[in-house]
């Protein structure tokens, strides 16, 4: 774990707050806020843009666990939630609402710098995977639309694939543009024409 972190704690008791304090205080010197009323949580949170949210529930609720994991924001930075009890039910809503780390019974001060490193971790893998498969999509949808566009220059000009797709690249050098972007326009217009 990094040295310098901004680490926000949600936790109601002073007391399991403290501890929690003093277990990250022990592994670096962290720019750590401790929020104690939920009430409001999102904003608060997206205000401090903290690096981590570390989270401490002892019995949560499906609804309150959802609320909580979604206020701190995991897809914007890795969120860690120790609770005192589960189910698989609520551990599968933990981790689907995006929590880098589930923890059941686990909030130990020894234990928490390698449970945040994991949380750390695990949601830099799955950011990456989010990118990658985000930028697959976008691939896949410009790769269609380039077919699409090169079916509507063959079938209006006679031409072969290789030729109608000598012809969009040659357009897109033309007019300064991305192929996909030329494809898109032609797409568009022969829709309108149709």
């Amino acid at each position: 774990m990094p040295k310098n972190l901004s680490i926000i704690i949600v936790e109601k008791d002073c007391d399991r707050a403290g501890q929690i304090v003093d277990g990250l205080t022990a592994s670096g010197d962290h720019d750590i806020t401790v929020i104690s009323d939920e009430s409001g949580l999102a904003r608060r949170i997206a205000a401090l843009d903290p690096d981590v949210v570390l989270i401490d529930m002892a019995n949560p609720s499906r609804d309150a666990l959802e609320e909580l994991a979604l206020a701190s924001g995991p897809m914007e930075r890795p969120v860690a939630m120790f609770v005192d009890q589960s189910d698989g039910a609520l551990t599968k809503a933990a981790i689907e609402a995006g929590v880098s780390a589930y923890v059941v019974n686990g909030l130990q001060q020894e234990r928490l710098t390698p449970i945040l490193d994991a949380a750390i971790t695990r949601f830099h893998m799955v950011s990456r995977m989010r990118t990658e498969l985000e930028a697959t999509r976008r691939a896949l949808e410009e790769r269609k639309t380039i077919d699409r566009a090169k079916g509507i220059l063959m079938k209006a000009r006679g031409i072969s694939e290789d030729e109608a797709y000598a012809l969009l690249r040659k357009a897109a050098m033309d007019q300064g543009r991305k192929l996909p972007e030329v494809a898109e326009a032609l797409v568009s217009t022969a829709g309108l024409l149709s």
